[in-house]
């Protein structure tokens, strides 16, 4: 028999609550959203946040979108760069028709930048229902939903409601609710507070639908090792 370990793909949720400073979250989180135009495998792609601080996360959130500069990403003054091919472009637009169809308001962005290369804007999206496009299938793109939440169990049975469990974030100022939400979250990684789920001396990897098998760590070398038990008597 043949091991492998397999990562697979993702739809990232990040719960954002009340006690978090909403402005240094929304700057933190929205930098790696547009990383790479949003087309990587533990990006952000689903956003709760608490209703208290609902208002200044998305209009920071929006800011930071609004002020990326699309082009070709050998340009010095390029912060965003083109998505893989036309067939991401199709996508994007299927989701966003999707929301809109749904009652989703678009906040910024939501089409495609110019007609040469496969350019599409930062876009973010509120208003939208749990069982949309966007919020059940994976973006890999430049695409952010951001919804409201009241309360942790509710926010806790949304985030874990999708078959995927590759990554999630949370922002929140509590020792208390940091260790909880890191708890509770379906996720072979969890960021509180923080990006940087994924080094080399730490395990990469999902559950669920997301994969099995780690990359990374004393974990990632297991793969790799025959386990062999020996009983003297």
């Amino acid at each position: 028999m043949k091991r492998s370990t397999m990562e697979l793909g993702g739809h990232s949720p990040v719960v954002v609550f009340n006690d978090a400073d909403p402005e240094k979250a929304a700057d933190m989180i929205a930098a790696f959203k547009f990383r790479n135009a949003g087309q990587v495998c533990i990006s952000p792609t689903r956003f709760y946040v608490q209703d208290d601080i609902y208002t200044r996360f998305l209009s920071r959130f929006t800011e930071y979108a609004q002020g990326l500069r699309l082009g070709n990403g050998l340009d010095a003054d390029t912060t965003m760069g083109p998505l893989a091919n036309a067939r991401r472009l199709d996508a994007m637009d299927v989701f966003v028709a999707d929301a809109v169809d749904r009652g989703g308001k678009i906040v910024t962005g939501g089409r495609r930048r110019g007609n040469e290369g496969f350019f599409y804007e930062p876009t973010i999206l509120t208003d939208i229902p749990d069982d949309s496009k966007v919020m059940t299938q994976e973006p890999f793109g430049p695409m952010a939903p951001i919804v409201r939440f009241k309360t942790f169990d509710e926010v806790v049975e949304r985030a874990n409601s999708l078959e995927f469990g590759l990554a999630a974030y949370a922002f929140t100022s509590s020792g208390a609710t940091a260790t909880a939400i890191g708890n509770a979250l379906q996720s072979g990684m969890v960021g509180v507070n923080s990006v940087a789920i994924s080094t080399p001396e730490t395990p990469f990897g999902g559950v669920k639908e997301s994969g099995h098998g780690s990359e990374g760590g004393v974990e990632g070398l297991q793969a790799y090792l025959n386990v062999k038990f020996i009983s003297q008597g």
